[in-house]
């Protein structure tokens, strides 16, 4: 149980070593990450010369707080110490170590030895008197009172038996442990940091969709009005985050047409990334949407139905953004005077300006993108997608969402950063709530294993939240060009299981839209360059298996985390097995995905049933719930086998009968 305690200097130069704390992200320069209600499990090294015990304590507190609260480490081995605390709060939260030589205990241990060896112990007991009438200056009254008591019994070498039986009590150990001299503490000299955010930042469910497709006449641009007929379908299909690409006035100049051509027609509606024009800029909405009224509309009628509105940040402009002729310094201009458009050889993109974050008028620039973000977090907007956040600077990022989190502490930033690890990692350090992965291009059992353990069972599971996509409008991975419907049930179960936030592009997703661009990982006539009309109830459509993995989701809170993934043995590379549990195992679930989409696979699945609480020699029920089947399970070894056709994976809750709690939980 924690407890308040004060921190002073110490007296004397410290003897207590307190190193190899984690997690410390970066020597303590970034906070660890956290919703509200996890636990935060700190392990450390603390020792010191000599022979005397050494006790540590785990130091937390609010930041806006004064006080420390003290909880008791518990010893790991090799002068290893392990402890956790809970945030329950969404707000900032500190912690460090405290290492101190508990001269009671080292007394106490001593004695024992002298008592077992027949040693006379007269001096020894006088000596730890004189520790507890120490102690009783640092209690109150009632406590003092009884420790003084205490002492003066533990003195008398006239009744050694009663001297001894009170020496060796828990009861005075506890409180000789409750009033340690804090003067004589070391306490580990950083303040470690921890972001606590509200629970949609570690379990969400994304559906991405462009409103100009919606229209309710084929050909027609759609608008937020069209819009809210179909929240009630994509409410229905489980998702609580609505994403929309840039809702910004498009440019005319260079537009795009179909396919990326570098010509368009009078009917093309151009590239929503290509932002600004005429009719405005980076605060405006394209009129051909609606008005700020209609979108306010919107948002209100997502509410209703648990819908939360993600806007699209894209720090980029079309030539004819009001930015370049405002502030023309905030871009780049070539030798013959034209603006520099962004590249990315061999592709061009004629319709798209960067911005020039090396600009002597940085700080101007930095003031103005930072208030896009809070424009529209004052029109109701509190989930933003960051376009391609890795090409700007990250020293912008973390002075940016610090500011906005200021104002809006509920804003979550999901960084669109399909880039090199390093740099994702650092984006998740600096102040993005969750990031794109590599999860869309994961394939063999190999690669999803090695992936999903450096997500979870390393320091990047502090700090860096995934968010699972298995397409997006500019990706069309090569495992589902030309795939039947179930390979796209596969990639939605994975997603869904393996990451507590995930997400898709649809309708094109749950439509199994699968033909790409000739020799490329891109959609055909794609959405990003035209309006489209969507059949949503066409055959073949997965629509019902979304629901039903949203539902799973939400009513299992082992899926709601995914630092808590384990993966399984079974004697099949072909199957990959794995679990999710809570930490005290009254919810367990076991997935098992064949990646085969051709072929039936079977293998001997080996759950670790000492760690769930289940008995070896008892039976227990397995309920698959996607299926509704239920199976009597015996043993750590169960045969599974998945036929694609009927259904390419298990999503298995167990039933146990024992309760089982584990005392520390490193996903917790």
């Amino acid at each position: 149980m924690a407890k308040r305690i004060r921190i002073v200097e110490p007296q004397t130069p410290p003897r207590i070593i307190i190193e190899n704390i984690t997690p410390e992200i970066d020597g303590g320069k970034f906070p660890v990450k956290r919703v509200t209600g996890e636990r935060v499990l700190v392990r450390a090294n603390v020792f010191a010369d000599g022979h005397d015990e050494v006790k540590a304590d785990l130091l937390f507190r609010k930041a806006a707080d004064k006080e420390w609260h003290a909880t008791p480490m518990k010893p790991a081995g090799n002068d290893g110490w392990i402890g956790f605390f809970r945030v329950d709060e969404q707000t900032e939260y500190l912690y460090s170590i405290r290492g101190y030589i508990c001269e009671f205990s080292s007394w106490c241990h001593d004695l024992k030895k002298k008592v077992d060896a027949g040693s006379d112990v007269s001096v020894d007991l006088k000596i730890g008197s004189l520790f507890i009438r120490d102690a009783a200056q640092r209690a109150d009254a009632a406590e003092a009172n009884k420790l003084l008591k205490w002492a003066d019994v533990i003195a008398d070498t006239g009744n050694k038996e009663a001297a001894l039986k009170l020496a060796f009590s828990e009861e005075l150990y506890m409180l000789m442990e409750a009033h340690i001299d804090p003067a004589r503490c070391h306490v580990y000299d950083k303040a470690l940091r921890v972001d606590v955010e509200r629970k949609k930042a570690g379990f969400s469910s994304w559906y991405e969709f462009f409103p100009r497709s919606w229209g309710q006449d084929v050909g027609k641009h759609g608008t937020f009005k069209d819009c809210e007929r179909i929240l009630p379908e994509i409410a229905r299909m489980g998702f609580d985050v609505i994403y929309l690409p840039p809702i910004h006035p498009i440019g005319e100049s260079f537009r795009k047409g179909k396919n990326n051509a570098t010509t368009c027609s009078p009917d093309d509606p151009g590239s929503p990334w290509a932002i600004g024009g005429r009719k405005g800029g980076h605060k405006s909405i394209n009129p051909l949407l609606g008005t700020p009224e209609d979108l306010k509309s919107f948002i209100k009628a997502a509410r209703t139905h648990g819908l939360e509105l993600a806007l699209d940040i894209a720090y980029q402009c079309s030539p004819d953004h009001p930015y370049l002729k405002q502030h023309p310094d905030w871009f780049k201009w070539r030798p013959d005077g034209t603006v520099q458009y962004a590249e990315n050889p061999p592709k061009k993109y004629e319709d798209i300006v960067p911005f020039n974050y090396d600009t002597p008028d940085r700080e101007a620039l930095w003031q103005e993108l930072k208030d896009i973000v809070l424009f529209w977090a004052g029109q109701g907007v509190n989930i933003f997608r960051v376009d391609n956040p890795h090409t700007k600077p990250f020293l912008f990022w973390d002075w940016m969402i610090a500011e906005v989190r200021r104002a809006y502490p509920d804003t979550i930033f999901l960084a669109e950063a399909f880039t090199r690890p390093h740099i994702m990692y650092r984006l998740a350090k600096g102040g993005f709530t969750q990031s794109y992965t590599y999860f869309t291009w994961r394939n063999t059992k190999k690669e999803f294993q090695d992936y999903l353990n450096e997500l979870t069972r390393t320091e990047v599971a502090e700090f860096f939240r995934p968010n699972f996509w298995p397409n997006t409008p500019d990706i069309l991975p090569e495992h589902l060009q030309h795939a039947d419907r179930t390979a796209f049930v596969m990639r939605s179960v994975l997603a869904a299981t393996l990451s507590s936030n995930f997400g898709v592009y649809g309708p094109a997703f749950e439509l199994c839209e699968n033909t790409p661009f000739p020799g490329k990982e891109e959609y055909i006539n794609s959405e990003k360059y035209e309006l489209k009309a969507w059949d949503w109830d066409r055959p073949g459509n997965i629509k019902d298996v979304l629901a039903k993995l949203n539902k799973l989701r939400r009513d299992n809170p082992a899926l709601q985390m995914t630092r808590n993934v384990r993966f399984c043995q079974i004697n099949n590379d072909h199957l990959l097995a794995y679990y999710k549990a809570t930490g005290d195992y009254s919810n367990i679930i076991v997935v098992v995905v064949n990646l085969d989409l051709r072929h039936a696979q079977g293998g001997s699945l080996e759950l670790p049933l000492h760690e769930f609480g289940i008995a070896q020699d008892r039976s227990f029920t397995a309920e698959d719930l996607l299926s509704g089947e239920k199976f009597t399970w015996n043993g750590e070894k169960n045969f599974v086998q998945l036929d694609p056709v009927q259904s390419p994976a298990h999503i298995i809750r167990l039933t146990r009968q024992l309760n089982h709690e584990r005392e520390f939980d490193y996903f917790l």
